[in-house]
């Protein structure tokens, strides 16, 4: 169906801008659903409805922090599975005494992550509560 109703666009029309002119229009293209500028703009000159959409740049920085806190928590999440199932598998003591030992520091480490999290989660609590 796209290929039909683009078959039809023969004409061209030029248009010279001011560099502010462009970006002005840039920046709402940008802003709005449409993956073409030229779809932008038809969109606009004739009525068509464009859907925007508006970012929240507090909670864009939220989801990147918890995007990296997760990243961390799954490395130690994983790290504290490797622990357990190597101590299922151990025969010898000593080596059962090493693991342990890893085991207590990755156990330390999380529950320091841990911490961060709810730190930076009451942060951005107390930051959102005072807008």
């Amino acid at each position: 169906m796209m290929e039909k109703e683009n078959s039809n666009r023969s004409r061209i029309i030029g248009l010279r801008l001011t560099p502010e002119e462009y970006a002005k229009i840039y920046r709402k293209w940008k802003a709005s659903t449409c993956r073409k500028l030229s779809d932008y703009v038809r969109k606009h000159l004739f009525n068509k409805p464009i859907t925007t959409n508006y970012r929240n740049q507090s909670l864009d920085d939220f989801i990147e922090e918890t995007v990296v806190l997760r990243n961390e928590l799954s490395a130690i999440g994983n790290n504290v599975n490797q622990v357990v199932k190597k101590m299922h598998t151990l025969q010898q003591i000593p080596e059962f005494r090493e693991w342990i030992v890893r085991y207590e520091l990755e156990k330390r480490i999380l529950s320091n992550k841990m911490e961060d999290i709810q730190n930076h989660i009451q942060k951005i609590t107390d930051k959102w509560l005072q807008s």
